[in-house]
């Protein structure tokens, strides 16, 4: 998430009510989640194990829980709690507006582009040309919706991210102020949800065909040409490369990349990086034919354990 103009290190300490480390008048430009961050973005930190890496990100400043040595080039914003301050500056860059009718005025739709009934619209949605919105989709505030989309019946883009960090006696949860980005000839079946980025965006590739009841979590990124069957769930910052084909009843958990020409088959457990151009298989996956050599194996043991007495 860019700001719309650059603020001070001391604007932003202010807004938040904390302490900083650095030149008063150091450069922000936006805030970001760590896989996504670029110089001049704040980045939060409320955990020691992943000091190093928000420390050494591309972000260059630091909202953390602790004073630290601040590297060089880079400004500290130093929070008793990051997270809730992350979410401070959430609630003031990217104000929740409440909508009074189905399609505000400032959605823009283009030439050719046809909504069925009971479409719902945020704030400053994009739709491009030739698109066809069938009846009761909701399409989130700022999305943009590329030329020639397809959307099927009761699809909800732009929901909220499933995260949320654990106190004493509740859940808190992070605040959604990103986007979904569906790019140009994308079909989406009825019932599916693609939920915003925290801070970012939440692609979908040009040409990628979603059938029925998937569900997409926050910043994941899906490539290209891509085929996803029913009732896949990928959870959120997952990176899928182009050309890559998802059948039915697949989870991928979060932070995994799924190479290019990646076949995942049926009710795959997918937790961790694929390889290129390779088919998978099972729960916990692995490439196919190992696996069904593991499973005409399995089938020998009561024969082997039975010669064994």
């Amino acid at each position: 998430m860019k700001f719309p103009r650059k603020h001070s290190l001391i604007e932003i300490a202010e807004l938040i009510d904390c302490n900083f480390i650095g030149d008063p008048e150091f450069p922000v430009l936006g805030m970001n989640e760590i896989h996504v961050v670029t110089p001049g973005d704040i980045v939060f930190v409320d955990h020691p194990k992943y000091y190093d890496k928000a420390l050494e990100s591309a972000a260059t400043i630091v909202l953390i829980n602790k004073e630290v040595d601040c590297p060089e080039g880079k400004a500290l914003l130093v929070s008793d709690d990051p997270f809730r301050d992350f979410n401070k500056l959430t609630k003031h860059f990217k104000p929740f507006q409440g909508a009074d009718k189905a399609i505000p005025d400032s959605v823009e739709i283009g030439e050719g582009t046809f909504l069925q009934p009971n479409v719902v619209l945020g704030n400053n949605v994009k739709i491009g040309r030739n698109c066809l919105i069938h009846a009761n989709v909701n399409i989130g505030d700022n999305c943009i919706i590329g030329d020639n989309v397809i959307i099927h019946a009761g699809t909800v883009l732009g929901g909220d991210a499933f995260y949320y960090k654990k106190r004493a006696d509740d859940f808190d949860k992070l605040l959604s102020g990103g986007r979904v980005v569906v790019k140009d000839n994308v079909e989406i079946g009825s019932n599916c949800s693609i939920d915003r980025g925290v801070t970012g965006d939440t692609i979908i590739g040009e040409g990628s065909k979603l059938d029925n009841l998937i569900q997409i979590g926050h910043d994941t990124v899906i490539g290209k040409q891509c085929l996803i069957a029913s009732q896949v769930g990928i959870a959120g910052c997952v990176v899928v490369e182009d050309d890559v084909t998802i059948w039915g009843q697949v989870g991928i958990r979060s932070d995994v990349t799924i190479a290019t020409g990646t076949v995942l088959m049926a009710q795959c457990g997918v937790s961790k990086d694929t390889t290129p151009n390779t088919t998978y298989w099972g729960t916990p996956f692995g490439e196919v034919r190992t696996k069904l050599k593991e499973y005409a194996a399995i089938k020998k043991l009561p024969e082997i354990v039975k010669n064994l007495k």
